[in-house]
């Protein structure tokens, strides 16, 4: 072993050597361990951060927000009740009666003032009405020749044959044979009327609604109503309206009348409102003219729309009113974009949305639709729904 390769061997195995490039290496090891835990920490923090910011906007639900502001209204009030005869007209037997010969008409004619409906057999009376003619032409006949007497005698007085007393006597006989003619025909014409009476006739114009009286029945004056008419085919519904309603209501008043069973609606009129309260189901009458139609049958049952006013109120579409056991109440966009409920009161129901009486000025963010699927506090996207 020469010198140089003593040197080398002692340098290979210097232990000095080997101990610093050891704590260099743990060093440098242990700086780049912290630099990686400090930056672990940090983007963890910083995307904790943008999760906790980002995550309820973009998991928030878009809903579409309308403000409707305020709309002329009608204020309306809506009740039910019968459709019936404005003026309902019992007809029966006026005269002393008898059997009934013919019926003239059936439910559902038009009739005339006076016309007649049944026709009572009459062979007795068309006697006594002949017999009273016979008598009327006898007394004629009397006062004629009394008439011929007194004027001979007035011719007589003047030569001395007839006193005046005479002539006082004949001009009496012959003023009784007059009243006698005016008695026989006073007799005569209540015979006729008693008559006439025996028909059966209508007292006014209008339409027929029911028929009581067949041929062959014998009818009197306590038999009842055989025939029942509507005056002028005028009809009404007698709307039943609450205690609270009948105060705004007032005689004029609009309305609309749609008979149950059908789709036909009919304008009317209000023309009287009651003056009293049923103190047990606490409801007023209300009566509407309305004109005849085939569909208006009295007896029938319907519904009405009274129109008792106008006004300002929002207007929604019907699916942004919701209702629960609670009563009606829409959605409305608060601060912080978080649902809140907000009761409402509901008026007219039309073909422009529903009218909201109160409970809402207007100016909010309404949920249009899917309000449903919301809950009170929860956080939304609104969007402000485009105009039509």
């Amino acid at each position: 072993m020469n010198y140089e390769t003593h040197l080398a061997s002692d340098h290979a195995f210097d232990p000095s050597g080997d101990s610093k490039r050891r704590r260099r290496l743990i060093i440098t090891a242990s700086v780049a361990g912290i630099i990686v835990l400090v930056g672990a920490y940090v983007a963890m923090r910083v995307g904790g951060s943008e999760t906790a910011t980002a995550g309820p906007s973009t998991q928030a639900p878009v809903v579409t927000v309308i403000s409707p502001g305020q709309t002329g209204v009608d204020r309306v009030v809506t009740a039910t009740g019968s459709l019936a005869a404005r003026v309902d007209m019992p007809v029966g037997v006026v005269g002393e009666g008898g059997e009934v010969r013919r019926v003239l008409v059936q439910p559902g004619d038009w009739v005339g003032a006076g016309q007649v409906l049944a026709v009572i057999e009459r062979s007795v009376q068309s006697e006594q009405i002949k017999s009273l003619a016979a008598q009327v032409e006898v007394a004629r006949a009397d006062a004629k020749l009394a008439q011929a007497q007194l004027d001979r005698a007035k011719s007589l007085v003047g030569r001395g044959f007839i006193s005046a007393a005479d002539i006082d006597q004949r001009t009496a006989t012959r003023d009784a044979a007059v009243a006698r003619v005016n008695v026989a025909a006073a007799q005569l014409g209540e015979q006729r009327a008693r008559t006439g009476r025996l028909d059966v006739r209508a007292p006014a114009a209008g339409l027929v609604l029911t028929r009581a009286v067949e041929p062959g029945q014998v009818v009197a004056g306590g038999t009842g109503v055989l025939f029942r008419l509507a005056k002028g085919g005028e009809m009404e519904m007698l709307a039943q309206v609450s205690e609270a309603d009948l105060q705004s209501l007032r005689v004029g008043n609009g309305a609309t009348v749609t008979p149950v069973g059908g789709t036909d609606k009919f304008a009317g009129r209000v023309w009287q409102v009651s003056p009293v309260i049923d103190p047990q189901t606490r409801l007023g009458v209300v009566r509407i003219a309305i004109p005849y139609d085939r569909a208006i049958r009295p007896g029938g049952f319907a519904a009405a729309t009274i129109v008792s006013g106008s006004g300002q109120a929002p207007v929604l579409p019907e699916s942004a009113v919701q209702s629960d056991d609670k009563g009606n109440y829409v959605y409305i966009v608060g601060a912080g974009n978080k649902v809140e409920r907000r009761g409402v009161t509901v008026g007219q129901v039309s073909d422009a949305g529903v009218a909201v009486t109160s409970g809402l000025a207007g100016s909010e963010k309404i949920v249009a639709s899917a309000g449903a699927f919301l809950a009170p506090g929860q956080v939304v996207r609104p969007e402000k729904a485009q105009a039509r």
